[in-house]
C-alpha cells in the first residue's frame, strides 16, 4: 500500500469529487440492501395471508425495530389493497422499482464524479512524468532506453488508472454494500448469518494465495513492453542503417523474441487473474447452497424462520458476492499498479543531481568573460578532462581541436550544465554557474550540434523555438542571416511547411541552416558549435560556414571543430589530446610550432 499512498497525493485536487463519489456511494449501499429488504412485506401480504395487519403497529425502541417495520409495511400494504390484492401488488413492485431505480442512479452519480478524479490523477501524473523527464539531466538517458521511459508514461499510467484508481471506487461502495446488507441479514436472522460468516475466511484465504505472485508477473510484463518498445524506438531511428546492411531479418528476430516474452509473461499474469472471477464466483455458491441448506433446515425442521424472510435473506446472500468479487480482484489490482507504481515513482522519485540553489543568480548580461579553471571531469570511471584551463576573454573566437575522444564536446556539455564538473569551477564574468539559475545560464547560451535536432513541425516553429512570440519579420531576418532564406521560400508552403520526423524532408545542408536561424533568433552573447559543419558536403560547407561568420560577428564562441579549415581565423585555437591542452595559440603561431597541430593540419591536406 506504500505505492498507493504515493500515488493518491495526486488525488488532492480533485478532492471534492472523491467526496462527493463516497456520499452517493453511501447511498447506492444503503439503496443496494433494501431493495432486497423490500421482497419481505410483498411476500409475506401476497402469499401468506395470516400475515395481513389491520392495526397500526406501535413502535416500541431499536430492540424491536425489525418487527415494527415489518409489520409497519405490512400494515400499509393491507390498508393500500383491502381485499384487492392486485393493489398491494402494485404498490410494492412500485416500492421495489423505486428502491432499484434510485440504487442505480446513484450509482451513475458515484462513477460520473470519480471519472474526473481518476482522469485528473491519469492527467497530473503524466504531466509531473513529463516534467520529469524533461528536467532530468541528459546522463540520465544514457542508462536508461527510450522506449522504456516511453512504456512508463504511457502503458504502466494506464495501469495506475484501471488498478489504483479503480479501487477509490470500492474502497466505499463495495464494503458499504456488504455492511448494510449483512445489518439487514443480521436483522432478519442472526443465527443463519453467524453460519455464513465461519465460511467468508476460508474463501478469503482461498482467494488471497491466488493473488501473491501478481506482482512479479505483473512487473515482468511492464518490463518486456518496455524494451520491445525501445526496439521500435531504434527501429525507426534507424531504418535506413537497417535496410542499408539488410538486417531487417536480424532486427525482427530480436522484436519477435521480446514480443514472444511478452506473450508468456502476459499468459502467466492473466490466466492467474482471470482465475479471480470462477474461484471467486465458485466460492459464493457453495456459501448460497450452505445457506439454502441450513436456512431451509430452519424453515421446514426448526420452523424458526419465515419463508417469505428466508427468500429475501437469499437475495442479500447473493448481494453480498458481487461486492466481494470486486474486492477480490481489486486486491489483484493492487498487485498489478504496485508493480505500475514502482516504476512510475522510479522517474519521479529519481533524484536530479544538477541542483539549482535555492537563492540562484539570475544573470541576462555577459560582460568580462568565460573562465574554466582547474576542471576535471569522468562520464563513468574514465577521465574525459584532466586539469583543464581555459580562458575565453567577451568578443572573442576559440576554437577546440583534437582527435575523437580528446573531451572537445564535453566542454560544450559542461558549459550548458548538461553534465556538472567533478573538480574545478566554470565561472561567466566571475559567476559560478553552478550559483546561476540553468534557465538564466542558458539563456545566455546559443548551441548548434553536429545532429541537427529539428521536430515535426514547420519551419516557422522550428525557427521561433529561438525566441518565444518571435514576430515574422525576426524569424525571416534570423533565417537570412543563416542563408536559410532562399530554401524556405521554394519550399511547398514556405514557412508553414511541415518539415517531417527530425526534418527528414530537409537536406543535411538545409537542416542545419535552420538550427543555425534557431540560433540567430535567440540572440545569445555566447555561442557554442559543436562541430556544425562536419556532417555536411562541400557546397552545403560552404553556406553553413558563411552563416557561422555571420551569426559569430560581435559574439564570443567557443568552436568544437572536426574540419581545421573553418576555424583559421579564430583568436585562440586549443589543441586537446586525452582530456588535456597540449598546445594553444593563433593558426600561425601553432603552424610555427610544428607540433601537434601542425600534424593535424597535414593529415587533413592530405585527406
Amino acid at each position: 500500500m506504500e505505492y498507493f499512498k504515493k500515488i493518491l497525493r495526486f488525488a488532492k485536487p480533485y478532492t471534492r469529487y472523491g467526496y462527493l463519489n463516497i456520499f452517493f456511494n453511501v447511498l447506492y449501499a444503503l439503496f443496494s440492501a433494501l431493495s432486497f429488504a423490500a421482497l419481505i412485506p410483498m411476500l409475506d401480504v401476497l402469499f401468506d395471508k395470516g400475515n395481513k395487519v389491520h392495526v397500526e403497529p406501535v413502535y416500541t425502541g431499536l430492540r424491536h425495530i425489525k418487527d415494527y417495520l415489518q409489520e409497519y409495511m405490512n400494515y400499509r400494504v393491507t390498508q393500500y389493497s383491502g381485499d384487492d390484492e392486485m393493489k398491494g401488488l402494485v404498490l410494492v413492485i412500485g416500492l421495489v422499482l423505486v428502491l432499484f431505480l434510485l440504487k442505480n442512479l446513484f450509482n451513475y452519480l458515484a462513477m460520473y464524479f470519480i471519472t474526473f478524479l481518476r482522469n485528473g490523477v491519469l492527467k497530473d501524473i503524466r504531466n509531473a512524468m513529463y516534467q520529469k523527464i524533461t528536467d532530468l539531466p541528459i546522463s540520465f538517458y544514457s542508462e536508461k532506453r527510450k522506449g522504456d521511459v516511453i512504456a512508463r508514461i504511457t502503458s504502466d499510467v494506464l495501469e495506475i488508472q484501471h488498478s489504483f484508481l479503480s479501487i477509490l471506487e470500492l474502497i466505499v461502495r463495495e464494503p458499504l454494500t456488504i455492511l448494510f446488507t449483512i445489518l439487514i441479514m443480521f436483522g432478519i436472522s442472526a443465527k443463519l448469518t453467524l453460519f455464513v460468516f465461519i465460511f467468508i475466511p476460508i474463501a478469503g484465504a482461498i482467494i488471497s494465495r491466488i493473488g501473491k505472485s501478481l506482482k512479479k508477473q505483473s512487473d515482468n510484463v511492464q518490463k518486456e513492453q518496455g524494451q520491445f518498445l525501445s526496439i521500435v524506438e531504434e527501429t525507426l531511428g534507424g531504418l535506413r542503417v537497417i535496410k542499408a546492411f539488410n538486417s531487417e531479418s536480424r532486427f525482427y528476430k530480436t522484436f519477435a523474441d521480446s514480443t514472444r516474452r511478452f506473450f508468456n509473461f502476459s499468459n502467466a499474469l492473466l490466466n492467474r487473474q482471470n482465475l479471480a472471477s470462477p474461484t471467486g464466483e465458485f466460492l459464493g455458491i457453495l456459501v448460497i447452497g450452505v445457506l439454502l441448506w441450513f436456512g431451509g433446515r430452519m424453515v421446514l425442521v426448526d420452523k424458526t424462520l419465515d419463508a417469505s424472510s428466508f427468500i429475501a435473506y437469499m437475495g442479500l446472500a447473493y448481494n453480498i458476492l458481487t461486492p466481494a468479487k470486486s474486492i477480490s480482484k481489486a486486491s489483484y489490482g493492487v498487485k498489478k499498479g504496485n508493480a505500475a507504481a514502482e516504476r512510475v515513482l522510479e522517474i519521479l522519485e529519481t533524484e536530479n543531481p544538477i541542483r539549482e540553489k535555492a537563492n540562484a543568480t539570475i544573470k541576462s548580461s555577459f560582460d568580462t568573460g568565460i573562465a574554466l579553471e582547474n576542471i576535471s571531469f569522468k562520464y563513468e570511471d574514465e577521465p574525459v578532462l584532466k586539469n583543464f584551463d581555459l580562458k575565453v576573454p567577451k568578443g572573442d573566437t576559440v576554437a577546440l581541436v583534437g582527435q575523437s575522444g580528446s573531451g572537445k564536446s564535453t566542454i560544450a556539455n559542461l558549459m550548458t550544465r548538461f553534465y556538472d564538473v567533478h573538480e574545478g569551477t566554470i565561472a561567466i564574468d566571475g559567476v559560478n554557474i553552478k550559483d546561476m539559475a540553468k534557465k538564466s545560464l542558458r539563456g545566455l547560451l546559443g548551441l548548434v550540434t553536429q545532429d541537427s535536432i529539428l521536430f515535426n513541425d514547420t519551419v516557422r516553429n522550428n525557427i521561433g523555438l529561438g525566441k518565444e512570440g518571435a514576430t515574422e519579420a525576426e524569424i525571416i531576418e534570423a533565417a537570412k542571416i543563416a542563408n536559410a532564406h532562399g530554401f524556405i521560400s521554394e519550399l511547398p508552403h514556405g514557412y508553414d511547411t511541415n518539415i517531417g520526423d527530425s526534418g527528414n524532408k530537409l537536406s543535411g545542408g538545409q537542416k542545419q541552416r535552420l538550427s543555425i536561424a534557431r540560433a540567430v533568433l535567440k540572440n545569445p552573447p555566447i555561442m557554442i558549435l559543436d562541430e556544425a559543419t562536419s556532417a555536411l558536403d562541400t557546397e552545403s560547407e560552404r553556406l553553413v560556414q558563411d552563416a557561422l561568420e555571420k551569426m559569430m560577428r560581435n559574439r564570443t564562441s567557443i568552436v568544437i571543430a572536426h574540419r581545421l579549415s573553418t576555424i583559421q581565423n579564430a583568436n585562440n585555437i586549443v589543441v586537446l589530446q586525452k582530456g588535456e591542452i597540449v598546445e594553444q595559440g593563433s593558426h600561425q603561431e601553432l603552424l610555427a610550432k610544428n607540433g601537434v597541430y601542425r600534424k593535424l593540419v597535414e593529415m587533413q591536406s592530405l585527406g
